[in-house]
């Protein structure tokens, strides 16, 4: 019995040895692989154009494509081929805020309708599909609509008033590198009307549909 004991004592004791050895390899190379230190360096091993949409970015960029005058404003001109110019920043990963400048003037047998703008809203990122990120957009701004119309058979430019009103919008993005990045967007702005001293008040709407540039830095 207890030469038995003795050999089981042999050949367990080296066993026991060995994996409590191999139990302490296998949790510091989980500790390692579940640190702080391996995710920053697994992190950096990954692409930048791979990871999300950087934080704390400013962007300037550019829109070009055509205005659809609706309401009133379609009265008075045409749609056309108009530009916008965009500032945006990166707040977080799915929020940016975004300002858009505009103006343009549409004529159509002696009327006109000039549109001017400043829209600040906040652009919400659905989800990021490697570099392609689609989204929604809305909020407020500053617009002067102007328009020249027949007034009791004169024609008659309006008084030039700044008013509030509201945009919505929707599109996409693709980031090309980590300094340019393409994209189409559709928005609608809603100036409020403005009331006229000697004539009927300016109203009316109209859509952009616009193709995109943007610069980071």
């Amino acid at each position: 019995m207890q030469n038995k004991f003795k050999k089981f004592l042999i050949y367990t004791i080296p066993v026991a040895l060995l994996a409590t050895g191999v139990s302490s390899k296998a949790n510091e190379s989980i500790k390692g692989l579940t640190s702080d230190k391996k995710a920053k360096k697994v992190e950096k091993a990954i692409p930048e154009s791979r990871n999300s949409n950087p934080l704390k970015k400013h962007s300037i960029g550019i829109g070009i494509g055509q205005t659809f005058l609706a309401g009133d404003f379609s009265d008075h001109g045409e749609d056309k081929i108009t530009w916008d110019l965009f500032y945006n920043y990166s707040a977080s990963h799915s929020f940016d805020f975004i300002a858009n400048f505009h103006s343009s003037k549409h004529s159509h047998q002696g009327n006109y309708a000039k549109l001017t703008g400043l829209a600040l809203g906040i652009k919400a990122k659905t989800f990021n599909f490697d570099n392609f990120s689609p989204f929604g957009m809305g909020g407020f701004g500053f617009y002067q609509p102007k328009v020249k119309r027949n007034v009791n058979g004169v024609l008659m430019p309006s008084e030039e008033k700044i008013t509030f009103g509201f945009h919505l919008g929707a599109g996409a993005d693709l980031r090309l590198n980590d300094k340019f990045t393409v994209g189409v967007m559709a928005t609608f702005h809603n100036p409020f009307d403005v009331k006229q001293d000697n004539q009927p008040e300016v109203t009316g709407s109209y859509f952009k549909l616009l193709m995109n540039t943007f610069y980071t830095f």
